[in-house]
């Protein structure tokens, strides 16, 4: 058994569905919709792009849930690359995911929760900052405490947010649709514009991958993981379907084109400014339902290295009557506040920094984990393998292609941002070469 399996698995089903309903339904739900009307040019191609977003995630989730069922680690997506490339891939994904992919995902989520708080409580100057900051380090010290305070905290988020999605549903079910006056012209329905628009859909998907990370975690992993993969991607999917519904139906597309902070202008149409508040205090709190997701998730990949590379033995350090990565939770919340200055003093909003640095490196490593299931089944035939991916191999083919697209358009669009991030990834090499002989032998006696 690979030592990041040796948690203590106290999550159950429901649990783990909250983590990952947490964590994928957050701020862009109420962010990414007007920019994806923009590259649509009927209200059926929008309603259309959402529903393949969806599609597109659920094939995700059922690649994972083969991968986690089957390899159960709470190192979650370095132990696929591990077992798939060796110690080497794997210790440069964990770079990668520590200094750009998880890390600056948290900052960049934390700024927009910055931006709602500041507006409801202004701090001075780089205020948008100083509540993001001031969010992470309240969460890191929660997830400290334990995985018992972080996951009922992560419920109670979870529960707030989905109010603030159900509230907008009824407010578009209910409220008279809002006539659009002055709306750009429809672009061509080109397939470059539709593949920004996907772009848009995906970004606001993001998330799910990160149950990964719980799979050393969750009681009776091998039937479970996949139950809370699928369950998860299900609730969101339509959750989803609901809300764009419901701004299609108030807004019309040529409205929502124009509109900014959608759901507060969808509240403020039905039930006037008050209720524009009380929204953008309940995206507050779906932002911070993802922070603390992402930051119980991502710690766990510092904890899976410490094992691994008996120089960073100390990033493996965990308080057992807590179950907390203590080390790796405060490395990585040091790295994360690094970021957020970053963003602060970046030009432009410190949100758009953050997802130019990320993207290109993610959809590069989302690629290979996809690719390293046909590396294991030809590995490893006779492993038991309690879930398996339905139509094998066109649903695997399909993530991979879809991740390289993405990696493509992220380059394209992503400026000097996304090329600071692929800088950042090198520079990991020497770390990958230093340290590459003894993951890889840690690889080896995990297999």
């Amino acid at each position: 058994m690979h030592p990041s399996q040796k948690a203590s698995s106290q999550l159950s089903v429901l649990d783990g569905v909250a983590m990952l309903v947490g964590v994928v339904v957050g701020i862009g739900i109420f962010g990414f919709p007007p920019l994806v009307a923009m590259n649509v040019d009927s209200g059926f191609m929008y309603m259309a792009a959402w529903v393949a977003g969806g599609v597109i995630m659920l094939i995700g989730a059922l690649c994972y849930a083969e991968l986690g069922s089957t390899y159960p680690s709470s190192g979650g997506e370095y132990h696929y690359l591990q077992r798939a490339y060796g110690g080497r891939l794997s210790l440069l994904f964990a770079w990668a995911r520590g200094t750009v992919i998880q890390t600056g995902a948290i900052a960049a989520v934390a700024f927009i929760y910055g931006e709602y708080a500041h507006a409801i409580l202004p701090l001075g100057p780089h205020g948008e900052a100083w509540h993001a900051g001031i969010a992470l380090a309240v969460l890191t010290v929660l997830n400290l405490l334990g995985t018992r305070e972080s996951k009922r905290a992560q419920v109670l988020f979870t529960a707030l947010a989905l109010i603030a999605v159900v509230a907008v549903i009824v407010a578009g079910v209910i409220g008279a649709p809002e006539q659009a006056a002055g709306a750009a012209a429809a672009p061509s329905a080109s397939s470059g514009v539709l593949g920004m628009a996907m772009v848009f859909v995906l970004l606001t998907y993001g998330g799910w991958n990160e149950t990964a990370y719980l799979a050393g975690e969750i009681r009776d992993v091998r039937r479970n993981l996949s139950r809370v993969l699928l369950l998860g991607t299900l609730v969101v999917m339509v959750l989803y379907f609901c809300v764009n519904l419901a701004f299609l139906h108030i807004f019309g597309l040529e409205g929502l084109r124009n509109t900014h902070a959608v759901g507060a202008d969808l509240m403020n149409l039905v039930a006037g400014p008050a209720g524009a508040l009380l929204l953008s205090l309940l995206v507050c709190c779906t932002a911070l339902s993802t922070i603390n997701g992402c930051i119980f998730t991502g710690a766990r990949v510092y904890y899976a290295l410490g094992h691994d590379v008996p120089t960073l033995r100390w990033l493996g350090a965990r308080d057992e009557r807590r179950s907390s990565p203590v080390n790796a939770l405060l490395v990585q919340g040091a790295i994360t506040l690094g970021l957020i200055l970053f963003g602060a003093f970046s030009d432009g909003s410190g949100v758009h920094t953050m997802v130019a640095y990320t993207a290109p490196v993610f959809w590069l490593f989302m690629f290979l984990i996809g690719a390293s299931l046909f590396v294991m089944r030809r590995r490893d035939p006779a492993r038991e393998r309690p879930f398996k991916v339905p139509f094998y191999p066109i649903t695997p083919l399909l993530f991979c292609l879809t991740c390289a697209g993405l990696f493509y358009s992220s380059v394209l669009y992503a400026g000097i941002g996304g090329i600071i991030g692929l800088l950042v990834l090198v520079s990991g090499i020497p770390f990958m070469l230093r340290y590459g002989r003894s993951a890889a032998a840690a690889a080896g006696a995990g297999s």
